[in-house]
């Protein structure tokens, strides 16, 4: 079982950054793929970013882009969401999530297995 607290979330003005974390439990972090997902009040969760497990390959969906850059510790179990230029239309509650399936890594949320409670991110314009 792996358990996922992510941290870093708040309150930041349009243009602003924060750093996401994610610190994972369980010995074989490693071997998983994570990905960082958001759902705003009224909308569906939805793909942020992903990385593999050795962390070589990285997804990001198109309206984060060249703001977002995702990236992972695995000797500290942690996994980043690195977010600059941050929108008003940024404004979610962030999850990390974790997929146990080895070598895969998917845009889709049905296919991660491990979920955290998720941390909130405001962006005031």
């Amino acid at each position: 079982q792996v358990q996922l607290v992510e941290s870093g979330g708040g309150l930041v003005q349009a243009g602003g950054s924060l750093r996401l974390s994610c610190l994972a439990s369980g010995p074989i972090f490693s071997n998983y793929a994570m990905g960082w997902f958001r759902q705003a009040p009224g909308k569906a969760r939805e793909f942020v970013a992903a990385i593999s497990w050795s962390g070589s390959r990285t997804y990001y969906t198109d309206s984060v882009k060249g703001r977002f850059t995702i990236s992972r510790d695995n000797a500290k179990l942690t996994v980043y969401l690195e977010m600059n230029s941050l929108q008003p239309e940024d404004t979610a509650v962030y999850y990390c999530a974790a997929d146990q399936v080895l070598g895969r890594v998917t845009t889709m949320t049905y296919t991660y297995d491990y979920w955290g409670q998720g941390t909130q991110v405001t962006v005031s314009s």
